[in-house]
């Protein structure tokens, strides 16, 4: 891999799958992407908690299925250890990797607070964008995966919504967020600021209790506040 350009931004991944073959296969073609820096590998869910905190990457790719500890719980520890002496400002994100869109594990693991996830058979380039984008701290939203999936397995975290109080207001904006609209675009389609945009999705984060955008969404899908067919 060439040396990145002195202002590209580099973003550092840690690799969570228990199959030897397809960690090591991720490493060699992320590796190689621009702005991706690979500084290491997990085989399990213990593993990846454990080098997360001593390498400090700013994102891992967490494979869900894993043995000794789950990817779903792997990514609840690292998330609740903002502020803690591993994580002095903020942990890792997660991206998880999956073979199937509709895997029970998934669905669980966004509620635990990934920003997203993808599926093991894109190409790799599109891969190393979605680790990118979650590192800007965007979410990875495939808002009729997300459907399909919350119909299939409602969960508990649909109970936060009535309880959030949000405003008319909010509401709109948490619709918005479930169609995949940045802030921006929410922006330019409500017509007004992009600083009012974030103070909206703020509330409605701190309200629901939701980790991320992608939380905040699957909570939306699973309270019936967004239905499938909803384009805004």
């Amino acid at each position: 891999m060439s040396a990145p350009d002195a202002t590209e931004t580099v973003t550092t991944l840690l690799i969570a799958d228990d199959d030897e073959v397809t960690r090591s296969g991720l490493r060699t073609l992320l590796a190689a992407q621009p702005g991706i820096e690979v500084v290491g590998e997990a085989a399990d869910g213990v593993e990846v908690v454990e080098r997360a905190r001593r390498l400090r990457p700013d994102v891992v790719l967490m494979d869900v299925r894993m043995p000794r500890r789950n990817g779903i719980e792997a990514t609840r520890l690292l998330l609740a250890e903002a502020g803690s002496a591993d994580f002095a400002s903020a942990p890792p994100r997660v991206v998880v990797i999956t073979t199937f869109e509709n895997d029970d594990y998934v669905t669980a693991a966004l509620s635990a607070g990934a920003s997203g996830f993808v599926l093991k058979r894109l190409p790799v380039r599109q891969i190393a964008e979605a680790v990118r984008v979650v590192a800007a701290g965007e979410a990875i939203l495939f808002p009729a995966a997300l459907r399909r999936m919350v119909a299939a397995r409602p969960l508990d975290s649909a109970a936060a919504l009535p309880k959030a109080a949000l405003t008319g207001r909010e509401e709109e904006v948490l619709r918005l967020m479930a169609t995949g609209l940045s802030n921006p675009d929410i922006a330019e389609g409500l017509t007004v600021s992009l600083e009012t945009v974030k103070t909206h999705v703020g509330n409605v984060l701190t309200k629901l209790g939701a980790q991320n955008r992608t939380h905040a969404v699957v909570i939306a899908y699973e309270s019936g506040l967004v239905v499938p067919g909803f384009t805004g």
